[in-house]
């Protein structure tokens, strides 16, 4: 059996989106297939990498899991004046490693402790390529590296310091079509083995929608927003445009939020912000509404859509986002808006017409169960699996021969 390492910035059960929450699926799901360690940080804050778990080993549904100090904490304030200079300005590669280190998390140890145990491991996962651990770990270990870039289209994708990242893996796991083409076009990294896979999710069998409804004083249909509520996430101009959106329309469609908030949240009769929600509650949310609406501007893969999709949900997307407008066409089943005019009509056109919304969750439910199944996603990474071995076997033949020769 293959032995792997999981390495991601944070890890935990609290921690239930993005990259974090697309690493634990993938190491609970693949451990069956090989042997799994992971190493992160003892940070639960992605903002400044606080301290929060302790440092040292434990197990997370029984996976040893290594955690390492961060050795410095952001500095938001510098972080932000080292950050405008690198992406506003003339800038030199010094700028950007120091960038990087700002970026964090600044776990050394992390990276000397894959180094001791190198040979026990066939590769290393490296989730995000933007963090420190990750170039520093994909620079040094190279062909031992599989990298899940989670990439955006962001300004950091374009700095100097990330071009070779992309050239340096054993192979990559994209998220999706339009993450790949971005980092093939940026990086001209096409000899570089890849295969666009993206993550399940874990659907409960069961759901309690009247409970969440009576819980929370929901009475009236709504549309639900999952994630964090950041300017990343455009959450801002989705509260601008619901609220401008009220003395336009007779739609009676409130919208729910779910997750940490960055940002003030209007005090609005037809606003619900719940905050954090743990995943029950948070799938109670998602059964109940009628559709889900993501309006972020960054994305590799939006997860939330696919889980929207599973439970016969369609989704409304920001169309500026290459990754979300793709998702919604291949799967026929969502609708998208670039604007304020077009964010009115999909909204009305989703409350107003449930037929619509039942065809449209239909297609999401098939396309889910026939791209996003877990037994498909664990396929797709036991082959990526097998590819490198048979490349390394190839190697491993070719230095024989020029040895022997």
């Amino acid at each position: 059996m293959y032995k792997v390492g999981i390495v991601v910035q944070r890890y935990g059960i609290e921690i239930n989106g993005g990259a974090e929450y697309h690493a634990r699926l993938i190491a609970e799901k693949i451990r069956g297939d090989v042997e799994v360690e992971v190493f992160t940080t003892t940070a639960l804050d992605y903002v400044t990498w606080e301290h929060h778990y302790p440092a040292g080993i434990c197990k997370i549904n029984g996976i040893p899991v290594h955690r390492f100090t961060v050795e410095r904490e952001r500095d938001p304030h510098r972080f932000g004046q080292i950050q405008a200079r690198v992406f506003e300005q003339e800038h030199s590669m010094e700028d950007e490693m120091r960038w990087l280190e700002e970026e964090g998390p600044l776990v050394p140890k992390l990276l000397d402790t894959l180094q001791t145990r190198a040979t026990e491991f066939d590769w290393f996962i490296f989730f995000s390529y933007r963090y420190y651990h990750s170039w520093h770990g994909i620079s040094r270990f190279r062909d031992k590296t599989i990298l899940v870039p989670t990439a955006e289209h962001d300004p950091v994708l374009y700095l100097r310091l990330f071009r070779n990242t992309f050239r340096l893996p054993g192979a990559i796991v994209y998220n999706s079509h339009e993450e790949k083409f971005l980092i093939n076009l940026v990086s001209d990294n096409q000899h570089v083995p890849g295969l666009i896979v993206g993550v399940g999710s874990e659907i409960p069998e069961r759901f309690d929608v009247a409970g969440f409804l009576r819980r929370h004083e929901i009475q009236a249909p709504y549309a639900l927003y999952i994630g964090r509520l950041d300017e990343n996430k455009g959450v801002p101009e989705l509260l601008d445009f619901f609220l401008r959106m009220q003395n336009q329309t007779k739609n009676e469609f409130h919208l729910v939020l779910i997750g940490k908030a960055w940002i003030p949240v209007p005090d609005h009769p037809r606003i619900h912000y719940l905050g954090f929600m743990p995943d029950g509650e948070k799938f109670n949310a998602l059964k109940g509404s009628a559709f889900l609406i993501n309006p972020s501007q960054f994305e590799s893969l939006s997860m939330v859509a696919l889980e929207a999709w599973a439970l016969g949900k369609p989704v409304m997307a920001n169309g500026r986002t290459e990754v979300l407008r793709g998702q919604c066409l291949r799967s026929n089943a969502g609708l998208w808006y670039t604007n304020y005019a077009e964010f009115i009509a999909i909204w009305e056109r989703l409350g107003e017409n449930e037929c619509l919304r039942k065809k449209l969750g239909e297609n999401g439910r098939r396309f889910f169960l026939d791209h996003y199944a877990w037994p498909e996603i664990r396929r797709k990474y036991n082959q990526v699996f097998a590819m490198l071995a048979g490349n390394q076997k190839k190697s491993n033949q070719r230095d024989s021969a020029d040895a022997a020769g």
